[in-house]
This record gives C-alpha cells, structure tokens and sequence, in this order.
C-alpha cells in the first residue's frame, strides 16, 4: 500500500518533467515514427493477403474485404514513405544545374524549392482535411467492410502534415550546416 501523498498528482497539478530515459525513448520513436508504423501496415498487409491465398485455395471462396484494406493500407505506406524520404534527405531531386551554380544561388535555389514543396504539401494537407470532413458530413461508408471511409482518407492530411515538419527539420539542419 502506498501512502506516500508526495508520489501523487492531485486536482490542477501537473506532473513530473519527463527523465532522460523517458525523453531519449520518445526522440528515438519520433525518429522512427514512419518505420514503426509503415512496418505494422505492411505486417497487417501480408498477414491479410496470405490468409485470404490460404482460405482461398483450401475453400474456393476468398475474402472481400482483404483487397480494400490493402489497397487503402498502401496509401498510408506511400505517404509514410514520402515522409521518410524527405526525412532522409533520400526524395529524388534532379540536381544538373543546380550543381553549376555558386554557393549562394544554390543557397536561394534551395529556399525556394523548400518553400514550394512546403506549399504544395500545406495544400494537399487542407484538401486532404477537405476531403475527410465531407466524408464525415456525409456518413460515406466503405463497400466491404462499411466503416467509415475518412479512416482511410485521413492519412493525406496526417501524413501531409507529418511531411511538412520533415520537410522543416530536413531544411533547418542543411541550412545549419551550410550543406545546401
């Protein structure tokens, strides 16, 4: 039984600062964030696609459900990759001319290709939104499964919005470092 009352958050207290150890875990999961969840959506992917080839082939008879959750599953991948790619520095870029150039066009080249792929991503992000709360507006509910479709579609404003600090942290450290 605990009875030490200084362990114990009460009404309008805020908790503990978080220990080091705590803050090192959260950094290595936000590090990984697309691998860990891009991992656990493919894992569901082939787990459902290989029972419905095995329920398939010993009853003739196949899920219907399995093509629509891997398809829609795949979209978060695509974005969770793009997201990864901009993290990584790995997004393809067709470099030619920008290579010729002096440190300092380089430097305003690269200011402005950031800014337009922040502006492109900061609009598919609200049309994405755009999308999700029509969806939610109008109950539109998927064919196999009949859950709700923005489950699926709310990955391009998430994902859009998680591409747009990658993007952010990507350009911050190049600038830092004088890299561009």
């Amino acid at each position: 039984r605990l009875s030490n009352t200084k362990n114990r958050i009460g009404a309008g207290e805020t908790p503990p600062p978080l220990r080091r150890g705590n803050r090192a875990m959260l950094k290595k999961i936000w590090d990984h964030l697309e691998e860990l969840v891009g991992s656990i959506m493919v894992f569901v992917m082939v787990s459902v696609a290989f029972v419905n080839v095995v329920v398939r082939y010993l009853t003739s008879y196949s899920f219907s459900f399995t093509e629509e959750l891997e398809v829609n599953l795949f979209v978060w991948c695509v974005m969770l990759g793009t997201s990864m790619a901009f993290k990584q520095g790995a997004n393809l870029s067709l470099t030619m001319f920008y290579d010729l150039c002096p440190k300092s066009v380089r430097k305003l080249l690269f200011i402005v290709s950031t800014i337009a792929t922040l502006a492109f991503f900061c609009v598919l992000g609200y049309m994405g939104y755009l999308e999700v709360a029509d969806e939610i507006a109008l109950g539109v509910t998927t064919e196999s499964l009949a859950i709700p479709v923005y489950f699926y579609t709310v990955a391009t404003p998430l994902v859009s919005g998680l591409i747009v600090i990658r993007i952010l942290e990507a350009a911050i450290a190049t600038l830092r470092k004088n890299e561009y």
